[in-house]
């Protein structure tokens, strides 16, 4: 269902931005210049295209409350700092400063290893 809103609001963002870009400025349109005849005067196309922008604007404003709402229901409502360490270790337990636990971080020793990480590595001569 998310997914589908998603769409939508793009395809509004799009076309919102192709009938904002269609309008009337000061200086002139993009390509709405010209004569006045046929049905549609120069009055009636600004004020269609700018019932158009409203309607879109609306339209772009409630996907994105409905976006909004819900991404905050998906949300579990836990930080995401609780979500780093398995155990939830504390700075006690060994774990760095930012709740983040070090060791998983560490590559696993070598074969060649002594374990100790004081000592220097020596290569042995067998």
């Amino acid at each position: 269902m998310e997914n589908v809103i998603l769409i939508v609001h793009l395809l509004l963002a799009l076309a919102l931005i192709g009938v904002v870009l269609m309008q009337r400025s000061e200086g002139g349109g993009l390509g709405m210049g010209g004569g006045g005849g046929g049905v549609m005067s120069a009055r009636g196309a600004a004020t269609a295209l700018g019932k158009v922008t409203w309607f879109l604007a609306a339209a772009f404003i409630c996907t994105s409350l409905v976006l909004t709402i819900l991404a905050a229901a998906d949300s579990s409502g836990s930080s995401i700092m609780d979500r780093l360490t398995p155990g939830g270790a504390s700075e006690d337990d060994g774990a760095a400063p930012g709740g983040i636990d070090t060791d998983s971080l560490l590559p696993p020793p070598s074969a060649g290893d002594a374990g100790d990480g004081d000592a220097p590595l020596v290569p042995r001569a067998d």
